[in-house]
């Protein structure tokens, strides 16, 4: 090989000599190798010949007409797969150190013969012209609420050209929480674009066809879009770079939330107030960035309309003979007198509120899912139980009958002493106990004798005195001669007043 030192030596040889034999003899070259050399315009950066024939022996020869085959079959196979597979299957014949050549010779492959990629296309945003939402899950991030784990979701909306952004937090993709999300992030923003663009979320749209291609808006999110004067636009089916800008945005925020987790020290909040500020200070800050573009936004959006939708959807429903209403597939009991009422019902994020004509009888905690007993409160069904002791053993809801495990355990062991339907009985007359009195304090007693002869009766007699003591109260002494000056001071005013 020709180092750079020898050309010099050629160069500086041949421009004092002029001579290309006795310069090469003395840069140490062959007289044509200097020659060639000596052609070039800069004999220093002489141009690079490609050559497409082999200057060694391929190791892959033999084998490469079955690696295509599978390649052909399935492109995505990686190349250090394959290579241990060669060498599985040809032992010896392969070192390890060839590892890197069989991964190139994958590569070329990929880029002459393998499937083409998905392009993306950069898109022109305009100002104020269009607003994206979508909610991303936060339970990888670890966050508790007092020292409990604390699932949710966050629902973002993102303002493409500036990169603005909002966020909210949320139970599940349902239509009040994209109710809520939009209109905090309007009132936050200040403005509204002309467009408001979700995906596919059964949120918004609703299946046309069975096969799902074509989906149309629901009622209620044409409801919110008209409110605000903006006109909804989805994406196309299983086509979520369409809504690319809050898609990235989705990790962009929760890395950025991360950071501020980690230099907060930890992940636990008071309450969900506070946590709610935590969330505000990092959007601001994500923010406070984007003022120029947003002000571009804001100079061609319309106003905010002035009157502001009502964080919880309204439904009225009918008190069935179960002494339970349905809301979203989930199961809550009421009071029992409330049984064929029909009532009028707030559905919000975290409560549900029920009113008997304008009087709120109940506030139940909103539940998510499926499960048809999560809503089931035992106080309002145990005297009707108690009464109907029978109905315990296969009822639908009947796990909510057992508070927590204290409460099985002793179920258990009521049955074990006195039988199946006596322990039943008297299970439920505990549950009433805890109904009347306080549910921790028969817990406690459960506690102390759950591995002796637990008994209705011992429960009862153990629970804290609960009686009014009486209070000593000392007798009022009278004096006689009080009542007749009172008497004579009232007859002299009637004389006077007589004259």
């Amino acid at each position: 090989m020709i180092t750079r030192h020898q050309i010099k030596r050629l160069v500086t040889e041949h421009n004092r000599w002029g001579n290309k034999s006795m310069s090469a003899l003395k840069s140490g070259m062959t007289r044509k190798t200097a020659a060639k050399h000596l052609k070039l315009k800069d004999p220093y950066h002489p141009p690079r010949v490609n050559h497409d024939w082999q200057t060694h022996k391929d190791g892959f020869f033999e084998v490469w007409p079955e690696v295509d085959e599978m390649l052909k079959a399935a492109p995505e196979l990686e190349g250090k797969l394959l290579f241990e597979h060669l060498q599985t299957k040809y032992p010896g014949q392969f070192s390890d150190g060839a590892l890197r050549t069989f991964q190139r010779r994958i590569k070329n492959w990929k880029c002459l013969q393998g499937p083409e990629k998905e392009v993306f296309f950069e898109q022109i945003t305009i100002p104020g012209d269009v607003v994206q939402t979508d909610w991303t899950h936060m339970n990888k991030l670890g966050i508790t609420i007092q020292g409990e784990a604390y699932p949710h979701l966050l629902c973002h909306s993102v303002m493409p050209h500036s990169n603005w952004e909002w966020a909210t937090r949320c139970s599940s993709e349902s239509i009040l929480s994209a109710r809520n999300g939009i209109q905090a992030a309007l009132s936050r923003l200040g403005g509204v674009p002309k467009i408001w663009q979700i995906d596919n979320s059964t949120a918004a749209t609703h299946q046309l066809y069975r096969d799902g291609r074509e989906r149309k808006f629901n009622d209620d999110f044409v409801a919110i879009a008209e409110h605000f004067g903006m006109t909804p636009r989805t994406t196309n089916v299983a086509c979520p770079n369409e809504n690319g800008d809050v898609e990235s945005l989705n990790g962009h925020l929760k890395r950025r939330i991360k950071q501020h987790l980690l230099l907060r020290g930890h992940r636990d909040f008071e309450s969900l107030e506070v946590y709610d500020l935590f969330l505000v200070e990092v959007l601001n800050k994500a923010n406070a960035k984007r003022c120029k573009k947003v002000s571009e936004e804001l100079d061609v959006m319309r106003e905010l309309p002035s009157s502001v939708l009502p964080d919880y959807e309204e439904l009225y429903v009918t008190v069935g003979w179960a002494s339970t209403i349905r809301i979203k597939q989930v199961a809550y009991s009421v009071s029992s007198r409330l049984i064929g009422s029909k009532v009028k019902v707030q559905v919000g994020e975290v409560h549900i509120k029920v009113y008997c004509g304008t009087k709120e009888v109940a506030t139940l905690p909103r539940q998510y899912g499926k499960d048809t007993s999560a809503g089931i409160n035992f106080h309002h069904v145990i005297r009707s139980l108690v009464r109907k002791p029978g109905a315990f053993t296969n009822w639908k809801h009947r796990d909510v009958l057992f508070p927590s495990v204290t409460y099985r355990r002793a179920y258990d062991q009521l049955v074990e002493n006195h039988g199946q339907r006596r322990g039943d009985r008297d299970y439920l007359h505990l549950l009433q106990l805890a109904a009347d009195t306080s549910q921790t304090e028969v817990e406690e007693t459960l506690e102390k004798n759950i591995n002796g002869t637990l008994s209705l009766d011992t429960v009862r007699r153990e629970m804290p005195n609960r009686t009014l003591l009486p209070i000593d109260i000392a007798p009022p002494i009278i004096i006689l001669s009080d009542y007749d000056d009172l008497f004579e001071e009232f007859s002299s005013k009637e004389v006077a007043h007589a004259n």
